[in-house]
């Protein structure tokens, strides 16, 4: 991915693909499947330019097209880029920072763009540090997601799980599993990795706090 080390290296005026429901983090990886014309033409843009997109959820007003949109998204950079036999982009971005949604720029591109401000999340481009939780909060956080996974009958490799690094095992859940579009963005939100782990554990309690009560551990 490129160093970006500075949120002045990060082009300020980026285009974005609203959708509700998908959760992009920095140094997290997103699929996705790229039809809609308007974005096959966004993609087109940004591959012959710095590769990066915003994701951005969307929140109530507006109208069907042109849909007011969240407060934060996150910038990614296309990692990953094929084509398919029937014209669709199979693509991946990987999540470089966040940024506070500044004013949309008025421009007859189909798809829309505006200015991204990155300052309140100039951390998201430091390099990464092994944070861990207490041993505590860890097995709380691995009863309330055995449960959540038990009550909605997913799963996920447990061993894997156990060993993970902190921020790889917290950003993987939260971009994978099914949460309401307000408890992705609440995630987004989250100031830190910290801030994040704790609103995780409190999303996965409240959803499955019917479930059964033995869990693994995540030590």
């Amino acid at each position: 991915m490129a160093p970006y080390r500075r949120t002045a290296d990060l082009p300020q005026m980026i285009p974005v693909f609203p959708l509700d429901g998908a959760l992009l983090l920095p140094g997290g990886d997103l699929p996705l499947q790229i039809f809609e014309p308007r974005y096959l033409n966004m993609i087109d843009d940004v591959m012959a330019g710095d590769r990066i997109v915003g994701m951005i959820q969307t929140r109530p007003g507006g109208d069907r097209e042109r849909p007011k949109l969240s407060d934060v998204g996150c910038a990614g950079r296309v990692t990953s880029y094929a084509e398919t036999s029937d014209g669709r982009y199979l693509i991946t971005l990987t999540g470089v920072c966040r940024f506070e949604a500044g004013a949309e720029l008025i421009i007859p591109t189909p798809y829309r763009q505006l200015r991204a401000r990155y300052d309140r999340f100039e951390a998201d481009l430091a390099e990464d540090e092994a944070t861990q939780a207490p041993a505590a909060a860890r097995s709380r956080f691995a009863k309330a997601l055995k449960r959540y996974l038990n009550r909605r009958e997913l799963d996920i490799d447990w061993e894997t799980a156990q060993t993970a690094p902190l921020e790889a095992l917290v950003n993987s859940l939260a971009m994978g599993l099914p949460f309401e579009p307000a408890e992705k963005q609440a995630l987004l939100e989250a100031p830190d990795l910290a801030g994040r782990f704790e609103t995780l554990s409190t999303l996965l309690e409240i959803d499955g706090e019917d479930g059964d009560d033995e869990g693994h551990s995540l030590q």
